[in-house]
């Protein structure tokens, strides 16, 4: 398997307006699925509906789903981790003193504020200090 693609604090950064323009589509698309979803379980009273589900029944939200897959693929296509859609999360992999750490954004903030180890998710995310920004590789 090949070597995930570390990223210094500059080139996460660099990447944000990209991301920013992708997650608000993802998230646009998927609000979209998401309603056709709660109409469908308003009309026949369960809940289990899937995508595919719905694009059975609605086949016009085909180029939702598209756009929704596609802006995922894209985030991870630029290296980074998408890690999920209601909050806006994705992760970029880098390196501090030769320790894998995971630099983590959230849709809406300008730039990379926090990172968190990569066996821990955004709940244990810690503020980058001033300290920290120069060892990262």
């Amino acid at each position: 398997m090949a070597e995930a693609q570390r990223f210094t604090i500059e080139e996460a950064n660099a990447l944000i307006p990209r991301l920013e323009m992708l997650m608000a589509d993802a998230q646009r698309a998927a609000l979209t699925l998401r309603s056709a979803m709660q109409e469908a379980d308003d009309v026949d009273g369960t809940e289990a509906h899937t995508t595919k589900d719905v694009l059975r029944v609605r086949p016009d939200l085909a180029d939702d789903v598209h756009r929704l897959e596609w802006a995922v693929a894209e985030i991870e296509a630029l290296g980074c981790q998408f890690k999920g859609l209601d909050l806006g999360l994705v992760d970029f992999p880098a390196q501090v003193d030769g320790t894998t750490i995971l630099l983590c954004w959230q849709y809406g903030e300008k730039e990379i504020a926090f990172w968190h180890r990569t066996d821990e998710g955004f709940a244990n995310r810690r503020a980058l200090t001033a300290a920290e920004r120069p060892s990262l590789q």
